[in-house]
């Protein structure tokens, strides 16, 4: 049977040499002759294996050591509502620069928590020439005190990346789901960075949050102990039982990334991969991408037929080939293929081989 290639958003495939360990290790994890899911999380054995994911994820990403490392429960949009919870008391306020469909979620349930008087938000994207561009604003500019600034460095529902690091008075809260260790970047230029897992990292049910010391004296609003910050570092983030499933396969991605050269490795192997996806989409007049070329996320390449009646058969022929989850949001509808670290350079080629012959076909 030849490869299948999973392109979904999310959850996303996951490393094959990951899951083949994961499958031999189900039922006798580390020699106990049960599995990693059938064990105390408050064992010497799974103690271990946070810890290790946490020094392997610090190196991993050069986390400096006034960072503390989470493991939380939900995904991204748990931390929508953690990040105002935890820094908005006593009538702070916050902004929020909104790109796409996951930004501008983050608004709507930051208003949710403590209404529209407390956070204000900016329209980053606008057409140029018809497509899509990221127009970051000067903050600096801005006679406003606010806790944070927020933004999704990439969107991906609209296939809207944003490369450049944030320029900000105020500490900078980033939803890195969909690129977290698809590419270097300077953690110490963030007050928090958190990533739901369900994309570089592993299965969903967890998130990553990496605060700085600092953040942690910001007011919090009453909530609830489970998604505070700060109970979660006091306790290891093992206040109650965490998704230990979830943590035990990061580990393992963390381990995986590692000994495959770390995150500089993925991000020239990224680079390839879009590239390679996107020349394919500019040079066939078949396909076309609605986004200014150096806002084209690299991890989740959007595209349409020009003729949107093929796409029912485009992705029909896709599935056949061994190409899946090719089908885009139904906000947006056409095309999209997500090619997080998992996704080999193979799949990518596939992929363009079977575009270019189905673009022929219907010429």
């Amino acid at each position: 049977m030849s490869a299948i290639y999973n392109f979904c958003a999310g959850p996303a495939m996951l490393p094959q040499a990951v899951m083949q360990k994961a499958q031999q290790e189900l039922i006798d994890w580390n020699g106990l002759g049960v599995s990693v899911m059938e064990i105390s999380h408050r064992s010497k054995e799974f103690i271990a294996l946070t810890e290790q994911a946490e020094v392997t994820l610090r190196q991993l990403m050069n986390i400096p050591k006034n960072y503390h490392v989470l493991f939380m429960h939900g995904g991204g949009r748990a931390q929508f509502s953690n990040v105002v919870n935890n820094f908005l008391g006593d009538n702070g306020r916050a902004l929020y620069l909104v790109s796409g469909q996951w930004s501008s979620a983050a608004v709507t349930e930051a208003h949710k928590l403590v209404g529209e008087s407390q956070i204000d938000s900016i329209n980053i994207v606008e057409k140029v020439d018809g497509l899509n561009q990221v127009n970051l604003p000067d903050l600096n500019a801005i006679d406003k005190d606010y806790r944070y600034v927020h933004y999704c460095s990439n969107e991906t529902v609209d296939g809207i990346e944003i490369f450049e690091e944030l320029d900000s008075p105020w500490p900078v809260v980033a939803d890195l789901s969909s690129t977290i260790m698809s590419h270097d970047i300077d953690v110490s230029k963030y007050g928090l960075i958190y990533a739901g897992a369900q994309k570089n990292i592993g299965p969903s049910g967890l998130s990553i949050v990496i605060v700085r010391d600092d953040m942690l004296k910001l007011p919090a609003l009453p909530q609830s102990s489970i998604m505070d910050y700060r109970v979660a570092v006091e306790h290891g983030s093992m206040f109650n039982t965490p998704p230990t499933f979830a943590w035990y396969l990061a580990s393992e991605v963390f381990a995986w990334l590692a000994a495959n050269g770390g995150v500089s490795a993925m991000a020239e192997v990224n680079q390839q991969k879009a590239a390679l996806l996107y020349d394919c989409i500019d040079s066939n007049p078949f396909y076309k991408n609605g986004v200014a070329p150096h806002n084209r996320s690299r991890m989740n390449v959007t595209f349409q037929l020009v003729n949107d009646a093929l796409d029912g058969e485009f992705l029909k022929q896709a599935e056949q080939a061994g190409l899946v989850a090719l089908k885009g949001h139904r906000i947006v509808g056409g095309m999209r293929a997500s090619i997080y670290n998992a996704m080999p350079l193979a799949g990518v080629q596939k992929l363009v081989n079977f575009m270019n012959q189905f673009a022929t076909q219907h010429a």
